[in-house]
């Protein structure tokens, strides 16, 4: 089965999110997940009302960094959504932005490391054990005082150590690449993880699309500019590379993101960006590229911006996925 997952951003107040959470259940998708950047609503606030408002669709931060917040914190936050949701939260984590790290004085360093200590962390606590670590962070006699908990764990991954630590040690990746020929450079990184896996259970790769969708295309090409700024400002120099991007035109997006110059960096975004690091257009045309991304990844989540018209991008959003052929229950 193709996993048909949503991303959806708390830039609007969590019972906003909650209402396109519900809709999105309707519309057949599987998985939400909400993301976490210093300057939005609160990821696990919003997550509560994600889960008060839906009944069935598995729900998680998508992806929480432990760098702004410690990795005990992350997991007994996560634990309290499988809580108050029955069982439905996933874990989402990754190494975080690191022009929104910079923002905040931290420092992003070992970062493969720290989000493989993180996530087994997180599974010690939520299997009930009391933890004592010391590596890229330190725990000390922590832990949870909840019921255990099974959560997969899924890693926000695009270089090729944190694809192949994913496979190895993760429940799934949730993939930074909206293109075809990315993903299929990071379909090779997994299946290298995979053959190291060291848990039984199954894996799966996701696509993490950043999906712009709109009956006039145009209007859905100029949606999709915000969040491909931040993917090309942080984007790495081979990729550039792979779509013809220049690598003056990336780093003046970058240079704006870290100054905290958000319309600048917008503005600096070119269509070769948009082509490079999202989805954008009619449900035709994202249908196709759908297609072509399913070739070598097991689903995809569609994630911010959607489009100008949030409620009409989950619809065309599921509208695109059953023309791409994907089986999903709409109610």
């Amino acid at each position: 089965m193709t996993h048909v997952g949503i991303e959806f951003t708390p830039e609007h107040p969590p019972d906003r999110i909650a209402e396109l959470t519900a809709l999105a259940e309707d519309q057949g998708f599987e998985t939400a997940f909400t993301s976490s950047h210093y300057f939005n609503r609160d990821p696990f606030v919003t997550l509560s009302r994600m889960a008060d408002a839906t009944d069935e669709i598995r729900l998680g931060p998508g992806v929480v960094n432990p760098y702004d917040s410690h990795p005990v914190a992350l997991a007994a936050r996560t634990a309290t959504i499988d809580e108050v949701s029955d069982g439905r939260a996933v874990f989402g984590v990754g190494a975080g932005d690191r022009s929104a790290l910079s923002t905040l004085g931290i420092d992003r360093d070992r970062p493969l490391r720290r989000v493989l200590e993180t996530v087994r962390v997180a599974r010690r606590l939520w299997d009930g054990e009391t933890v004592t670590h010391e590596g890229t962070f330190t725990a000390r006699d922590a832990g949870l005082n909840l019921q255990s908990h099974e959560i997969p764990a899924y890693v926000g991954a695009q270089g090729p150590d944190m694809l192949r630590m994913a496979a190895k040690h993760a429940d799934g990746a949730l993939i930074n690449y909206s293109h075809p020929d990315d993903l299929e450079w990071a379909a090779a990184r997994i299946e290298e993880g995979r053959a190291e896996r060291v848990l039984e259970s199954g894996f799966e790769a996701l696509s993490w699309a950043s999906v712009s969708i709109a009956e006039d295309e145009g209007e859905a090409r100029e949606a999709a500019r915000p969040p491909v700024a931040f993917i090309a400002g942080d984007v790495a120099e081979p990729v550039l590379e792979r779509h013809g991007i220049d690598r003056e035109a990336a780093k003046r997006v970058s240079d704006a993101l870290e100054s905290g110059d958000l319309g600048t960096a917008f503005g600096h975004v070119t269509p070769a960006m948009i082509d490079a690091f999202s989805v954008a257009g009619t449900p035709e045309t994202v249908a196709d590229r759908f297609e072509e991304v399913l070739e070598h990844v097991d689903g995809i989540v569609v994630g911010s911006p959607l489009g100008p018209d949030l409620e009409a991008g989950v619809r065309l959003a599921a509208e695109a996925f059953e023309r791409a052929g994907v089986a999903i229950s709409r109610t």
